[in-house]
């Protein structure tokens, strides 16, 4: 890529959407520190534009928009806003210090869109983006214009939109399937008929957003790169509003694999694949599903025996990408409890984790207590540990010191806990339920106090075997919402041997994500 952002003829811009689209999908929603750290891993995989948030929404997606700015300097930052001067401005001032900012704004231009929701005329609407676009020009260099539901409009008003936005200043046009309504034949053609009939589209990048709807926005967005776009914009593990976004893993493996198909290069460190994928499902509460392509637990999985044998021999028998390309873990140590510090931490920065020796020293002894229960300990079972122990980015205010069940075919379900407070107070308190885990929650809530519903329970099983490690993700709704904003949604994950302590740690860690966010706005 040139000074100007712009991409030469065979080089796919990356434009990753998962801290603005992705997090709107619900319960999704992260604080500050935890936009940053998915950040920054963005920018080491080289992606080459971050929209970092919708910085009139809300104060922490303008803090977040802020940050990023100051701190990512590799990448493009990008702010999103609405066909209005109050919008933009907000946007510009968020993005002050980006050593590459980018504003994107536009307006929608199918039929429903502009007579139903912007309830104004075709003429109006394209002045409306010519002119949002010629007053983000004034704050930077870079505008992004985009065409709300291109895949349902009329193609040749498009192309009039497209040709004035550009004349005023746009340097990428998006091009995004809002709905998710278009098949890969018609995107593609529609992208086609752009390069055909646009006449000052050399002057711009072709951009394409693709929801999955109908289940096509990685072909439909595979179909618009062979067809001329050269930017495309993706989320990690594919979230996003309804069905999601396009995969980015999914979108940049089938570009690399197939270069000889569609004969584009992508600068992506794929290794940092996975990593990433686990880092988001973890700090949204968005569990991967095991068959999900590339990144998927059962992704790599044989369990057919013809299958195993092709592999054995040879790996491309069933394998068309090797898993050490998207940095899924082949464990080559095999770790106890008698591995010690320096074991530990060796496989640790083989899965590119680097901690500092607080964190390191935590996520020790969290190993220990996990190698006591079982003969070895796995990579899966590591990483739940990580994500416990350091993958939190807001401050605890209630930890759980102690947790006791009774329960039985003949017996009440009754829990006691013990709990820490803020001020350094010990409680400690009992309650029963319709089972244990109900037990669990409504003694921590006799303790806590912070009114809630319980909205998503899930369990599985990290690894096999009646040891596993289990895993639990939960999701909470706050009665009312958090500092004005429309967020109610919190999720909490915790992982254990047993799982109805996993139950009670991830049921204080969204207790504490929503205390965090009820306390510090910039964390809301």
């Amino acid at each position: 890529m040139d000074d100007s952002g712009i991409a030469t003829p065979t080089r796919i811009i990356v434009f990753d959407t998962t801290l603005r689209d992705g997090e709107q999908s619900p319960g999704a929603a992260l604080n500050v520190d935890e936009k940053l750290e998915i950040a920054r891993v963005l920018e080491a995989m080289g992606v080459d534009v971050i929209e970092a948030g919708f910085p009139i929404s809300s104060p922490g997606d303008f803090v977040a928009v802020q940050r990023l700015s100051q701190e990512i300097r590799s990448c493009i930052i990008c702010g999103l806003t609405r066909a209005r001067k109050g919008d933009i401005e907000s946007a510009a001032e968020a993005l002050k210090g980006a050593a590459r900012p980018r504003i994107h704004t536009g307006l929608g231009v199918s039929d429903v869109h502009i007579l139903h929701k912007l309830r104004t005329t075709y003429e109006r609407a394209l002045e409306m983006g010519v002119e949002a676009v010629r007053y983000a020009r004034q704050f930077v260099d870079d505008v992004q214009y985009y065409t709300e539901d291109a895949g349902r409009a009329r193609p040749e008003y498009l192309y009039r939109v497209l040709a004035a936005v550009i004349d005023a200043g746009a340097t990428v046009v998006n091009i995004p399937d809002t709905t998710g309504y278009t098949s890969p034949e018609e995107f593609g053609a529609l992208i086609r008929g752009i390069v055909e009939n646009v006449p000052n589209i050399d002057r711009a990048v072709i951009s394409v957003h693709c929801h999955n709807d109908l289940g096509m926005a990685t072909a439909n967005t595979l179909a618009a790169v062979r067809n001329g776009a050269r930017q495309v914009e993706v989320t990690v593990n594919g979230i996003g509003e309804r069905a999601g976004n396009a995969s980015l893993e999914e979108v940049i493996m089938a570009l690399k694999t197939r270069r000889d198909h569609f004969g584009v290069d992508v600068a992506i460190d794929t290794t940092r694949l996975y990593p990433i994928s686990r880092l988001v499902s973890n700090l949204t509460g968005i569990t991967v599903q095991p068959n999900k392509a590339i990144i998927g637990s059962n992704a790599f999985a044989h369990s057919s025996g013809i299958h195993q044998d092709g592999v054995l021999k040879e790996r491309t028998t069933y394998e068309i990408i090797d898993p050490k390309d998207v940095g899924v873990p082949d464990s080559a140590i095999i770790l106890s409890a008698r591995s010690g510090r320096h074991g530990l931490r060796h496989r640790l920065e083989e899965l590119g984790y680097t901690l500092d020796e607080g964190q390191f020293e935590k996520v020790y002894r969290r190993f220990l207590e996990v190698a006591d229960k079982k003969k070895t300990v796995e990579t899966r079972d590591l990483e739940a540990i990580v994500s416990d122990e350091v993958e939190v980015f807001f401050k605890e205010t209630f930890h759980l010191d102690h947790v006791q069940v009774s329960c039985g075919d003949h017996s009440i379900p009754t829990a006691t806990v013990q709990i820490t407070g803020p001020d350094g107070t010990v409680h400690c308190d009992a309650d029963h339920g319709t089972g244990p885990v109900d037990a669990v929650y409504r003694a921590i809530n006799r303790v806590i106090g912070e009114p809630n519903e319980l909205i998503e329970f899930s369990i599985e099983a990290i690894t096999e075997g009646v040891d596993a490690v289990g895993r639990v993700t939960i999701r909470i709704r706050a009665h009312e919402p958090v500092n004005g904003a429309v967020r109610t949604i919190f999720s909490g994950h915790a992982a254990d041997n047993d799982i109805v302590v996993a139950c009670a740690r991830a049921y204080m860690f969204a207790l504490n994500k929503l205390i965090a966010a009820r306390t510090d706005v910039t964390k809301a």
